[in-house]
């Protein structure tokens, strides 16, 4: 069990982007995801890609078309990008207008499922939606339209 907390990392009209981040790390999800990949000539194409999509994002919003399902039918986890790419950057889609940004990696094998390391982003983004739900239930978090609004931490 760890604790997370959920961090803005940027708005604009269409879309408001967060990650989340454990307690005992001193980078968030999507920080480590992006210093994994921002100096990797072999992957740069794959990566200047995922970027341009979450600049697409901001500007137009979180739509279904810019995503991969991916996680189960009952969560809200999707990938970036919807291309062929050897890179995968996990997300939370949960509005039109709420975005989630996650960890990542290079994707070696046929599903997620088959790689530990995918497998757990993912299963934190999932553990971490349950939570959020759970506790917009019962009136800890506010999710409106475009923004989640809380200050508490999370145990997944």
């Amino acid at each position: 069990m760890s604790e997370v907390e959920l961090l803005l990392v940027t708005g604009s009209d269409s879309c408001t982007m967060y990650t989340i981040q454990f307690l005992a790390d001193d980078k968030s999800e999507f920080e480590k995801f992006i210093s994994k990949f921002r100096r990797d000539a072999e992957l740069n194409r794959d990566f200047q890609a995922i970027m341009s999509f979450v600049e697409r994002i901001l500007s137009n919003g979180a739509l279904e078309r810019y995503f991969r399902r991916e996680g189960k039918m009952s969560d809200s986890v999707v990938a970036l990008p919807v291309l062929k790419s050897k890179l995968r950057l996990y997300c939370l889609r949960l509005t039109d207008k709420i975005l989630v940004l996650g960890n990542g990696g290079v994707k070696t094998s046929r599903t997620y499922q088959e790689d530990d390391t995918l497998r757990g982003y993912v299963m934190d983004l999932q553990k971490f939606e349950r939570l959020l739900r759970q506790e917009a239930r019962s009136g800890n978090v506010e999710i409106t339209e475009k923004e989640i609004i809380t200050d508490k931490t999370f145990d997944i």
